[in-house]
C-alpha cells in the first residue's frame, strides 16, 4: 500500500500513509494539510513525507516555507514528529503534554494543541475533545482519547483512532459505518457518569457536525458520506454502544 494525497476540496488535502506493527502489519496512518484563509498551511498530524506525496506537498507549500504549523492531534501519535521537525523547522509544532515528554527533541509550542489558544488561532477549523475517557490514559495501549478537528469548508474531519470505519469495505456501497474505538470501555475516566459523558458528547457531535461528507480516520481508510450519512452511521454507532458503556 503505497502512501496517497487526496484532495478534498476548499483547501483540504488528506494524506493515506503507512505504519507497520512490529515492520509487518499495515495499520496506516495519516496527516492532512490544511489551506488557512491566509494562504498559508498547517498539518494535522506528522508523517514522514516520501516520494511523489512529498512532492506535492512541497509543490503546494513553496517547499515548505509556506507551512506555519503542525498539530499532533493524537497524544499517542509520536512516532515522526522529529522526522516533521526537520522538514518543517520553521514550523511552529503544537502537542499534548505527552509529546512533550515522549519527543523532548521537538521545540514544541507553549499552548497545548487542545488550548482554547491554539483553536482561536485557527478559525478555519472547528476542534473538539473527546469527554468522558481519557484524553491521555495512564494506560499506554489505551488511545480511544484525542482532539477531534473538523474542516467545515471541506466538509472533512480528521479523527485518530476516537471514531473509526469498520476494517471490511464491505457495507459501504449501501450505507458507510462507523464505530468507536475498541478500547472506548477501558478508556472511560473514573466519574461515575464517564459513559453517559462520553455518549452525549459523541451525539452532540453527530449533530454539530452532521454535514460531513470526508471522515478521514488514522487506522482504517477515507470513507466518503452523503448528505446526512455521518449522522446517521454515529449516531448508530453510538446507540449500539451506549448500555455498555452507561454501565461501566
Amino acid at each position: 500500500m503505497s502512501d496517497k494525497i487526496h484532495d478534498l476540496g476548499a483547501g483540504f488535502w488528506n494524506i493515506r500513509g503507512s505504519f507497520r506493527i512490529g515492520g509487518v502489519i499495515n495499520i496506516g496512518t495519516q496527516c492532512s494539510l490544511v489551506q488557512l484563509a491566509s494562504g498559508r498551511f498547517i498539518f494535522l498530524d506528522s508523517y514522514a513525507l516520501t516520494g511523489d506525496v512529498r512532492d506535492e506537498v512541497m509543490a503546494l507549500t513553496n517547499n515548505g516555507q509556506a507551512v506555519e504549523a503542525v498539530l499532533n492531534v493524537h497524544p499517542f501519535h509520536t512516532i515522526y514528529c522529529e522526522e516533521m521537525a526537520k522538514d518543517f523547522p520553521q514550523a511552529t509544532f503544537y502537542g499534548s503534554s505527552r509529546h512533550h515528554k515522549k519527543v523532548p527533541k521537538v521545540q514544541w509550542a507553549n499552548d497545548l494543541v487542545e488550548s482554547e489558544a491554539v483553536a482561536q488561532h485557527y478559525p478555519e477549523l472547528e476542534f473538539s475533545v473527546s469527554k468522558g475517557i481519557y484524553y491521555i490514559s495512564p494506560n499506554e495501549m489505551i488511545h480511544a482519547g484525542s482532539l477531534l478537528a473538523y474542516h467545515p469548508a471541506s466538509k472533512s474531519l480528521h479523527v485518530d483512532d476516537t471514531f473509526m470505519s469498520p476494517p471490511m469495505k464491505l457495507l459501504e456501497a449501501v450505507l458507510p459505518e462507523l464505530i468507536l474505538h475498541p478500547t472506548t470501555k477501558k478508556a472511560l475516566t473514573d466519574e461515575p457518569d464517564a459513559g453517559k459523558q462520553y455518549c452525549d458528547w459523541a451525539t452532540n457531535l453527530a449533530h454539530e457536525w452532521r454535514d460531513v461528507r470526508n471522515f478521514c480516520a488514522a487506522h482504517s481508510y477515507l470513507v466518503s458520506f452523503k448528505e446526512g450519512e455521518f449522522e446517521k452511521a454515529l449516531l448508530k454507532a453510538i446507540d449500539k454502544a451506549r448500555p455498555k458503556l452507561e454501565s461501566a
